[in-house]
């Protein structure tokens, strides 16, 4: 009997769960929810997130079915799930993991990984994924960032049969979360310079060190940890279980970008991990641009989608809000504005698509992935400012969207490698010499 009552409990909860497919039970939708407030009822907000208007030169056309089918089903997905109540835990610095179940049915994790309960999916129609989740919300987009092109995919190119076969099938079904723990609170831009150590004790290695900004790191089952072998002093990389003695995770409070995203600082006091632990196919920290290649290019991605979601809400909303008499897209400052937005978005997704193009002909460098993710973060920064300039005083309202976005793009701008960071990579690539460290003064 209990266990009959412990079913039908289950069975109640997924009806209730937002996006469930064949609901039986469904919330009625509140005046905000709907994207109504009462208390300015002159314009939409983005709880009822608008139509997409950003493709004015047919880029639909350049995409193959099988990517306008993933764009469409996550586009469906975050606007009917997400939109309507994502303010609220952005407001508050949570996490939705009441998504969590039915974002899963999107079948995303794993992306590009051939095998394991992984879409395998090209990398346009990730890309198209990315673009999706991070126009109606850069935080959720973040969070795939980080468990799928991050996490899963250091496993499945670096990691061992047994690591793949126990913890890939579960993380492409969200039942595990996954993390990467690279950054340190003395090495962020120098990430080669980890001070994190692994020490090789019988039967596997102690961890001891500190991580700082690590997504979704306060409550992941998986951590991919960096650290330096004691003995080679080259980097190695080791799987991390959730609750590992000696391993702690702490909340990085008062963020005002991706504030749905829980970054944690870590520490790892004489943590033990198995033999079986470590990671087989990193012997160097080379072996983290194996990765990172990978993951940048959705990087240069995520702006695109933070832009073309502002911009189509700026556009039903010129098109909605009225003064003197008529709507504010009637203005030739506000065309103007508006034109300039749209070109420029243009320009981000071509320059973002032909280095997705470049990464799977095989011909990808790491400077062109530099320099396409600092152009597109810096691009977009202009994008949303503009959209902040035509929203008024409801651009630095959250429930828009725009004011969202203009603080999200900062964590864009800085994380994979600062802008600095980027273009002076894609400098070296020019002209052969490294200015990133600064130059020896004269004697």
């Amino acid at each position: 009997m209990a266990h009959q009552a412990l079913e039908r409990l289950s069975k109640l909860v997924s009806h209730l769960s937002p996006g469930g497919e064949g609901s039986g039970i469904t919330r009625n939708p509140t005046a905000a929810a709907l994207g109504n407030d009462p208390n300015f009822p002159q314009a939409q907000t983005a709880a009822a997130f608008p139509d997409a208007v950003h493709d004015a030169l047919n880029l639909d056309g350049l995409l193959t079915p099988e990517e306008r089918a993933v764009r469409d089903r996550v586009r469906k997905y975050m606007v009917a799930n997400v939109a309507p109540v994502i303010t609220k835990y952005w407001e508050k610095a949570e996490f939705p993991f009441e998504l969590v179940e039915s974002f899963a049915k999107l079948n995303l994790a794993g992306g590009s990984v051939r095998g394991y309960g992984c879409p395998n999916m090209s990398m346009m129609a990730n890309a198209m994924a990315v673009v999706e989740i991070a126009r109606v919300d850069c935080s959720m987009s973040t969070f795939l960032l980080v468990h799928s092109y991050l996490a899963m995919l250091t496993i499945g190119l670096l990691g061992s049969e047994q690591q793949k076969e126990e913890l890939l099938p579960k993380m492409a079904k969200f039942e595990y979360a996954g993390c990467w723990a690279l950054t340190e609170p003395s090495n962020g831009s120098d990430a080669s310079s980890l001070m994190c150590t692994a020490t090789k004790v019988p039967g596997g290695w102690v961890l001891d060190g500190k991580k700082r900004w690590i997504g979704n790191g306060t409550w992941a089952e998986v951590v991919v940890v960096w650290a330096r072998n004691s003995e080679t002093n080259q980097v190695n990389a080791f799987i991390v279980r959730k609750g590992a003695p000696g391993f702690r995770a702490k909340k990085i409070e008062n963020k005002i970008a991706l504030r749905c995203v829980q970054n944690a600082d870590m520490t790892f006091e004489r943590c033990f991990v198995p033999d079986s632990a470590r990671l087989p196919g990193v012997d160097s920290f080379k072996d983290t641009n194996k990765v990172l290649a990978i993951s940048r290019v959705m990087v240069a991605w995520q702006p695109v989608g933070a832009a073309v979601g502002v911009y189509d809400v700026v556009s039903r909303y010129v098109k909605q809000r009225e003064q003197f008499g008529t709507p504010l897209g009637s203005f030739q400052l506000v065309q103007e504005r508006m034109a300039r937005m749209l070109a420029t978005i243009q320009a981000m997704w071509l320059m973002a698509w032909r280095l997705s193009k470049l990464y799977e002909e095989g011909r990808m460098s790491h400077e062109q992935a530099s320099l396409v993710k600092a152009w597109t973060t810096q691009r977009c920064r202009e994008v949303v400012a503009l959209g902040r300039e035509l929203l008024g005083g409801n651009g630095i309202l959250t429930d828009y969207n725009v004011a969202k976005a203009f603080c999200d793009i900062e964590a864009f701008y800085s994380y994979e490698g600062t802008y600095d960071v980027n273009v002076l990579v894609a400098g070296r690539g020019l002209t052969g010499i490294s200015a990133i460290k600064a130059a020896k003064a004269a004697k």
